[in-house]
């Protein structure tokens, strides 16, 4: 319930003085281009990782990414790429 309240202030400050809501929540960026490259920010960690699965942490809970040879590219304590083609984004 704290938890809950606290992401409320944080939102109702983030629309006060227009500051983008990913950083004020430390929610997590997802970026595309076309069906072969995925950026994601603000992750948490990798859950499982296969060619064709790729399952990541984050503070809204798994994202899920499925596809044909994918990998991944650029692994960083805050982002990371996900190459391969791209069939499936779940939140």
């Amino acid at each position: 319930m704290r938890k809950r309240k606290l992401n409320e202030v944080k939102t109702a400050v983030s629309e006060m003085f227009e500051l983008p809501k990913d950083i004020m929540l430390n929610l997590p960026r997802i970026s595309m281009i076309g069906n072969n490259q995925m950026l994601v920010e603000n992750h948490r960690g990798v859950i499982e990782y296969t060619p064709q699965k790729i399952r990541l942490n984050s503070t809204i809970g798994v994202i899920r990414v499925e596809g044909q040879d994918m990998d991944l590219k650029n692994i960083a304590a805050e982002d990371i790429m996900i190459t391969g083609v791209i069939k499936l984004v779940e939140f």
